[in-house]
């Protein structure tokens, strides 16, 4: 009798499988059509169920939002689970930053590092921002904090714009690090061109939601500034990593 009734329990679960997959399916079908038909050029990376009933969690554009399993209500803002205190949007959004820009390589950064760095932060930076220059002023601070920083490009001014093209020149020198250092300082680099990684670095940095610069990410993608000082920085990831 007992293994008659396991075996019921299991073809039952085995149906209901079957038949959540195409009831899953078609909701998020509906929740993709109805993003889109908000914000017809919307570029979605992602729709799963969320922790919220009734509602999937869509990843577009560097954001995640919350859309109703029928299309009808959109939620934007961040998710707070109160019973364990933690922000379950920033933490996926997190996640997404890790693991895109974790697929850059080091041959495609431009690299100030300690000789055994506690901390590794990545930086979207444009040349001539003045908070962008004011961090890279104390490389060397941040440096004796334990903190490698790994630079990649972020012109704000977008494609064909004299800081896009600063940013070309400079990863185009024979000298990456010192032309780098250079224009930080305001001295413009020496015009040259070469395959760089600047046009895909700056879509990257729009995909993972960066809308300023310098943007700080910490080694497991959470999103640490805008500038700040060497020890800010530094007891900003100390915490971080005492929270993991």
């Amino acid at each position: 009798m007992f293994k008659k009734l396991t075996l019921a329990l299991a073809l039952a679960a085995a149906t209901f499988t079957a038949m959540a997959a195409p009831d899953e399916a078609k909701e998020t079908k509906v929740v993709s059509d109805a993003i889109l038909a908000l914000v017809p050029q919307a570029k979605i990376d992602s729709v799963a169920k969320s922790t919220l009933p009734g509602f999937y969690e869509v990843v577009t554009g560097g954001q995640v939002v919350y859309v109703s399993a029928d299309g009808k209500y959109l939620l934007q803002g961040s998710l707070f689970d109160m019973s364990s205190r933690k922000d379950l949007t920033e933490a996926r959004l997190g996640g997404i930053r890790k693991e895109l820009v974790d697929k850059v390589p080091k041959s495609k950064r431009i690299i100030f590092a300690p000789k055994d760095p506690k901390y590794t932060v990545t930086v979207f930076t444009d040349i001539d921002c003045g908070y962008c220059r004011k961090l890279h002023h104390d490389i060397a601070k941040y440096n004796e904090q334990g903190i490698a920083v790994e630079y990649l490009w972020f012109p704000r001014s977008g494609p064909g714009t004299p800081s896009f093209e600063k940013a070309v020149s400079v990863w185009c020198s024979a000298d990456r690090n010192k032309a780098f250092t250079e224009a930080k300082s305001g001295t413009d680099p020496k015009s040259a061109t070469c395959d760089n990684p600047i046009s895909e670095e700056f879509e990257l940095g729009r995909r993972v939601g960066v809308n300023g610069t310098p943007t700080v990410i910490a080694p497991d993608g959470t999103q640490i500034g805008g500038y700040l000082a060497p020890e800010a920085m530094r007891q900003r990831l100390d915490s971080l990593a005492s929270t993991k």
